[in-house]
């Protein structure tokens, strides 16, 4: 049983890593704007699979781990992240029971919400300026999501993660 709860959570955070260490990664020019917000999908997975090992606290910490990554001010990411994830948390059962394609919107209106959320929040601390061609990477999630939630469900059924 031990070596099972140790491989289900180095799976999760495996998981985790290779979102955040994908959503850094730098594109090229404007395509940047487009980037799917990989850490987002893989962090509603988990709490639509799993919200008693996956919740806000969570999202907090990879915010946190996002930012640092970044270099960008610390909390930002950490405290929107974890606003996004409580609104999937408290409909989990809702959203688990929805179709897959009507939860692909509900990504997509959620990851662009994220990038809303940390526009204003680093508009309270800095200057900058939204550009809403960062809103299409809501639409790049929301195509992306069906084949994210699959493989994740894959993984999570292979590894027997309860």
């Amino acid at each position: 049983m031990a070596h099972n709860d140790w491989t289900s959570r180095s799976v999760i955070w495996g998981s985790f890593l290779l979102a955040l260490v994908v959503q850094t990664i730098p594109w090229p020019g404007t395509l940047d704007l487009l980037r799917p917000s990989w850490l987002l999908l893989v962090t509603c997975y988990w709490v639509m699979a799993l919200p008693h090992r996956v919740n806000v606290g969570t999202a907090f910490t990879l915010g946190l781990f996002w930012d640092l990554l970044l270099g960008s001010t610390l909390g930002i990411r950490g405290m929107m992240m974890s606003i996004i994830i409580y609104l999937v948390a408290m409909n989990f059962l809702v959203l688990r029971n929805m179709a897959l394609w009507q939860q692909a919107i509900i990504i997509a209106l959620l990851a662009m919400g994220l990038e809303v959320l940390i526009f204003f929040g680093e508009y309270l601390i800095q200057d900058v300026a939204f550009n809403p061609l960062s809103l299409w990477s809501g639409v790049i999630s929301c195509i992306l999501w069906p084949w994210m939630f699959l493989l994740l469900r894959r993984v999570r059924r292979h590894w027997h993660i309860k």
